[in-house]
């Protein structure tokens, strides 16, 4: 037996049993209150970290995606209540420090996956959304990096994986909506420009949710000024500031240096679409002031 595997196999088993409990005992568990939708590359990971510090606010069990409106929507709600904490401990911890206690988990993909809004509002018609945007030359650059590491992009390039996008990626946004079961590789994993064109998917979560119900981040102002744009995030979420969190930033990844006649190329690209969400968000984003 090769022991540098029994760990991973024993994590295995540990998630499949925890799993297994947290179905069981489905009804007895809280269902997030919130979400943390996307971006991609956009620092959900830092902030999801920094709100799962606050005392008033559970993390879902084992996992920080749960990915159920995406691509696990099959295993039914019974598995997704499964993943987040029983009522019983959440009421003791609200009885502790006087505030209601409230769970979440955080999937980026389920900004951009056609079916993703529907099931939500149809499952969770109270929740509230968190976005976080970036710059979207440099996200993409950042999601082809990541993508490379994690082993699901094998062009090394990153504008040979700009240049396919369009191939990689035609007709699978229309076959996902036509198909609930189709699961479309590339289109998780090889949206680089598509994932930055952040109106389009902001527009129909507002028609779905109304914009009261959606909360949006600037990264580079949540990593260069963090305190206010935290405090602005609990007023949305209805949640008083109970001590200083953990602002550090997670999950970034080396990279080669952007050519500067790709990056000139990209912020043309994204003009249109960057103009677009000043006139949605009513305010100018950090990559265009």
């Amino acid at each position: 037996m090769d022991s540098a595997k029994v760990p991973e196999r024993v994590k295995r088993l540990v998630h499949f049993g925890s799993r297994s409990l947290g179905r069981a005992t489905a009804s007895a568990r809280l269902l997030p209150s919130f979400l943390l939708c996307g971006g991609q590359r956009c620092g959900t990971t830092s902030l999801y970290r920094a709100l799962a510090a606050h005392p008033a606010i559970l993390k879902a069990v084992l996992h920080k995606g749960v990915h159920y409106f995406d691509t696990s929507y099959h295993q039914g709600m019974s598995w997704y209540r499964g993943h987040f904490p029983l009522r019983m401990n959440a009421r003791r911890l609200s009885g502790r420090i006087g505030v209601p206690v409230q769970t979440f988990e955080s999937s980026p993909y389920y900004m951009y996956h056609p079916h993703a809004a529907e099931r939500i509002r149809r499952d969770l018609p109270d929740v509230k959304l968190v976005v976080l945007l970036r710059d979207p030359v440099e996200r993409a650059h950042s999601q082809h990096a990541h993508e490379l590491a994690r082993g699901f992009e094998h062009i090394e390039e990153f504008t040979e994986a700009l240049d396919l996008e369009p191939v990689r990626l035609s007709g699978e946004a229309e076959r996902l909506r036509t198909d609930p079961t189709y699961y479309s590789f590339s289109h998780q994993h090889h949206g680089y420009l598509a994932r930055g064109q952040y109106t389009d998917y902001l527009e129909p979560l507002a028609n779905l949710f109304g914009r009261d119900r959606i909360h949006v981040l600037d990264s580079h102002d949540f990593f260069t000024n963090p305190g206010p744009v935290y405090d602005e995030l609990l007023h949305f979420l209805g949640l008083p500031w109970l001590g200083n969190p953990p602002f550090e930033q997670h999950n970034a990844r080396p990279r080669s240096t952007m050519d500067p006649a790709v990056r000139t190329a990209l912020e043309r690209y994204f003009e249109p679409y960057d103009r677009r969400l000043v006139d949605w968000l009513g305010w100018v984003p950090s990559w265009r002031r």
